[in-house]
């Protein structure tokens, strides 16, 4: 299937890209493009103009100081999940990112496309509420938990780019999900986190609303950090999705199911 006419423009620095898009009649920021291209495919994106954002130099490179760890928006999941300075002192966002779709789409998806657009069965919005972390902007800096605001929607103003997230690594944290066995996407991913008396819990791929805290499994294992805590979570279905794959019930019976192997992993 062929695209519609589009103009391409690779940025150099990120004013420019800031004036490319301010000249473009309905510009659009790519950076890995796995989602882009195939709307664009499916003709439901048609931008006038495409501004490349994968080759800036601002959005590059992880830097961890102590405990404090700074992503750029940039970043390729391939080149998180082989990091072995993140991997120091957060191990389970790298497992998280070397689950993500294939080697091509971890080589060339970027870890703030993935949070931009905000897909309700992506694993790094989980990975960001789970932790915690700050979302950075060209404009401001936006805690996880204001950030993500429903399906394929977040707190971004038009014309705003994320540079990079930045969080402090929890004493312990684990991911698993159950994944889409074509896309690889979550059916239900859990990301558990825990930072002295303070513990996180992130759902992806059930909610119908995209991402979310869940806070029955966060009490119980803020009580006892293990597995057997989540036993006696009850787990409401109305606001979980049900869909081709599987139903509200069955998601639910995987929220527990995936807290416990992400608990076990920690």
């Amino acid at each position: 299937m062929q695209l519609y006419s589009t103009s391409y423009q690779r940025a150099s620095s990120l004013s420019e890209a800031v004036s490319l898009l301010k000249e473009a009649d309905d510009g659009q920021f790519i950076a890995g493009g796995q989602t882009l291209i195939a709307a664009l495919k499916q003709r439901l994106a048609q931008p006038s103009d495409l501004i490349d954002l994968r080759h800036l130099p601002e959005l590059k490179g992880i830097s961890v100081d102590g405990r404090n760890v700074t992503i750029g928006a940039g970043v390729t999941h391939a080149d998180v999940a082989s990091s072995a300075a993140l991997r120091a002192v957060c191990p389970a966002l790298c497992h998280l990112a070397s689950l993500i779709g294939d080697p091509h789409v971890r080589h060339m998806g970027t870890i703030g496309g993935s949070v931009a657009n905000d897909d309700p069965a992506a694993d790094y919005p989980a990975a960001m509420l789970g932790l915690g972390a700050t979302i950075v902007t060209d404009h401001r800096s936006i805690a996880a938990d204001d950030f993500f605001v429903g399906l394929f929607e977040t707190a971004l103003e038009p014309g705003e780019i994320i540079t990079g997230v930045t969080f402090t690594a929890p004493e312990k944290a684990g991911y698993a999900k159950f994944p889409n066995p074509a896309s690889r996407y979550a059916m239900t991913g859990v990301f558990v986190a825990q930072s002295g008396g303070e513990v996180r819990v992130a759902v992806t791929g059930a909610g119908s609303e995209g991402v979310f805290r869940h806070g029955g499994l966060e009490a119980a294992l803020a009580s006892n950090w293990s597995p057997q805590s989540v036993d006696g979570v009850e787990i409401e279905t109305a606001s979980l999705m049900a869909d081709m794959h599987c139903t509200a019930e069955y998601r639910a019976n995987l929220i527990k199911v995936m807290a416990k192997r992400a608990v076990q992993a920690s």
